[in-house]
């Protein structure tokens, strides 16, 4: 049987790969005006985002009765940065998409669009920093096996 540990160790590594795919396409369609590149990085946005939600759903089923001491803190931090990677990831696809929608070409909704997606990508990367501080510093879902 997959624990929820196991599960969000298993899901956590896609929207992470999504989302910075998806913001290096943007950035280079922009810089060499490839409109396949920004329509592709929306749909990896697109992607990144629902994966970004099974993963803070994941998460917060693994991080259950783990509330206690220096261990409880730190996965408080990781949940409390993955739950703002997560409403950053779903305004930035919303908006995303109304100017796709709209095929508003407006060079100050363009511009927003990219701090907001570079916000999001610091989000992420903040969130999985704090997420390797849990393992890699309290062992959180680690499991020790005895030998004999």
């Amino acid at each position: 049987m997959i624990s929820p540990t196991h599960l969000h160790a298993m899901v956590i590594h896609f929207p992470i790969a999504l989302l910075l795919t998806a913001f290096l396409g943007e950035i280079i369609g922009l810089i060499l005006k490839k409109t396949f590149l920004n329509q592709a990085a929306f749909y990896l946005l697109i992607l990144g985002t629902f994966g970004t939600l099974i993963a803070y759903l994941s998460g917060d089923a693994a991080g259950d009765g783990m509330e206690g001491g220096s261990l409880g803190k730190a996965i408080m931090l990781h949940e409390e940065a993955a739950a703002l990677t997560l409403w950053l990831a779903i305004i930035t696809t919303l908006l995303y998409g109304a100017l796709y929608f709209f095929k508003s070409h407006n060079r100050w909704y363009r511009i927003v669009g990219i701090i907001l997606f570079a916000t999001v990508i610091g989000s992420v990367t903040r969130t999985a920093y704090l997420g390797g501080q849990l393992v890699y510093r309290h062992g959180a879902g680690v499991e020790l096996e005895i030998s004999e």
